[in-house]
């Protein structure tokens, strides 16, 4: 039987009955009936081979036999088959006239990479690579992270991080409890510091990753959503961007833009790596073991150190304390630092590859290598080191009760600087964590700190009562009021005491910040 569909046999064809016409009857049995494998995908070309003005095209895979199996959702295939029309039964292959649904019958699957052509995950390092890697430089970690996205200028310790969220920690599960080894990472920062930029190369350089934005998708789209398959007619899941990136990194560009409702839906993939679905009767729980890398912008679109860390960012604390290192990116003005930046901006737009520097950046497919070597390592942390972990945990909560800056330390950031030092002990192959290792995770983690509170210099921040003053302002306009008249707010701050010096001082600072607008008649704010 090669059809979609047969009709089985229900009276006897042997001579014997013919002739004396007992009428036996014919029962399918399964149980004695003889079956192949079968298995029907669906691929999708990639993005940079869509031609201008098109969509993805897609196309139905049939495999069978020793092909099934072979991929899962999300994987880079390579496949050799025959493109024949889809048969249809009777009176449906009348019905489509000349017109033919069409499918791909495989003969061969094959992974490959996502931007080469190379099949599986490469071969182990040779020791000539790996020299190559690590010998000659005594500062390879520094070698390593300065060769994600060599073109981009600076962001040292952001690289850094980004390393070892392809390097990954190591998952423990103590009594069937998981404890994630992914590093989450959220980038925020000004326009034009190259967050997109850092987020299309690491899409481009782990082994599995997916991209999405904020706006473009909704709490469905990152995690399940039910459908009805066409062929049986019954109710399916089909995995989301977090599930399919499953062992990989999920990409989110313009994580501010997103909708609450929406946003929520990732609170459980960033913890517990699983997405638990119940809808239309469909109850399931997909894993969604994977590193989130998110970018957003803050709140006014440009970060204000005149306002508080929460002002800014208006993410929430639950959501805020699932990334274990948050990243400020401020555009502030330097000359020198300006020089060197635009220096390097025009040399990379006139030779379209980095500047000459010390050292020879690695190759892309050599660092993928490298990078799935040292992710098969299950470095241990020993007990010596479990005293000095603890003692800096309980200082890091001591300066964050003193501090008051709105920086929040639990007992996630315990868990974070161990995954950080795991990560450090796979990146260089060991065995064992050593006490550098968590050293540079606290590193690491303090300057991801000293990031968020923004300007150290306090003769630059602006006095406290054109913030309170701006706050009024806002609670006057409401949740969702975009302007508010200046007689009314003049005598709501007046009663609260402040002058007409300072109420007209903020709206001045608060406008060269293109914040709000006052119309030239001074009778109405309005919020930009």
């Amino acid at each position: 039987i090669e059809s979609p569909t047969f009709t089985p046999l229900l009276l006897c064809p042997s001579r014997e009955c013919q002739t004396n016409r007992s009428g036996g009857r014919l029962y399918l049995q399964s149980r004695g009936s003889k079956f192949t494998k079968f298995q029907e995908l669906r691929i999708q070309e990639h993005s940079d081979q869509v031609p201008v003005g098109h969509l993805p095209r897609s196309l139905s895979l049939h495999l069978s036999g020793a092909n099934t199996r072979q991929a899962q959702p999300g994987d880079h295939v390579r496949v050799t088959g025959t493109f024949l029309p889809l048969l249809r039964a009777r009176f449906r292959q009348v019905a489509q006239g000349l017109l033919s649904e069409t499918f791909l019958e495989g003969h061969h699957l094959a992974k490959v990479n996502k931007s080469e052509e190379e099949e599986g995950e490469g071969g182990e390092l040779s020791p000539e690579e790996l020299q190559e890697i690590t010998g000659t430089e005594e500062d390879f970690y520094g070698k390593l992270a300065a060769s994600i996205a060599p073109e981009i200028f600076g962001h040292e310790d952001v690289k850094k991080s980004l390393l070892l969220l392809l390097v990954g920690g190591v998952e423990r599960s103590p009594r069937g409890m998981r404890i994630r080894g992914n590093i989450n990472i959220c980038l925020m920062g000004d326009p034009g510091v190259a967050k997109s930029q850092l987020l299309s190369y690491i899409d481009r350089l782990a082994p599995r990753s997916q991209y999405t934005t904020g706006r473009g998708s909704s709490g469905v789209g990152l995690t399940a959503a039910v459908l009805r398959d066409p062929r049986s007619g019954e109710l399916v899941l089909e995995g989301g961007a977090l599930v399919l990136a499953d062992r990989g990194v999920c990409c989110i560009d313009e994580f501010d833009k997103m909708l609450d409702a929406d946003r929520v839906a990732v609170h459980e993939a960033l913890e517990q790596q699983s997405v638990a679905v119940a809808k239309a009767g469909v109850t399931a729980s997909l894993n969604a073991r994977c590193a989130v890398l998110a970018a957003a912008n803050p709140a006014l679109g440009r970060y204000d150190p005149r306002r508080s860390l929460e002002h800014n960012l208006q993410l929430p604390a639950a959501l805020l304390s699932r990334f274990d290192l948050l990243w400020l990116l401020q555009d502030r003005p330097q000359r020198d630092r300006d020089l060197r930046l635009a220096q390097h901006i025009t040399y990379v737009h006139q030779h379209c590859r980095e500047p000459p520097s010390n050292f020879q950046p690695l190759d892309m497919k050599l660092m993928r290598r490298y990078i799935a070597t040292c992710r098969r390592r299950q470095p241990l942390l020993p007990p010596a080191l479990a005293e000095f972990i603890t003692a800096a945990y309980v200082e890091l909560r001591r300066e964050a009760r003193e501090a008051r800056d709105g920086i929040y330390t639990s007992a996630r950031t315990l868990l974070a600087i161990l995954r950080l030092a795991t990560a450090l002990a796979r990146l260089r192959l060991g065995a064992m964590v050593e006490k550098d290792d968590v050293s540079e995770a606290l590193r690491l983690l303090e300057a991801a700190r000293d990031s968020l509170r923004g300007d150290p210099d306090p003769a630059q921040r602006c006095p406290r009562p054109s913030e309170a003053i701006f706050g009024i302002l806002r609670e006057l306009g409401g949740p969702g009021g975009r302007a508010v008249p200046l007689p009314q707010a003049l005598q709501v701050l007046g009663a609260r005491g402040f002058t007409p010096a300072q109420v007209s001082a903020a709206l001045d600072e608060y406008e060269g910040l293109n914040v709000l607008q006052v119309n030239p008649s001074r009778t109405m704010v309005t919020f930009v």
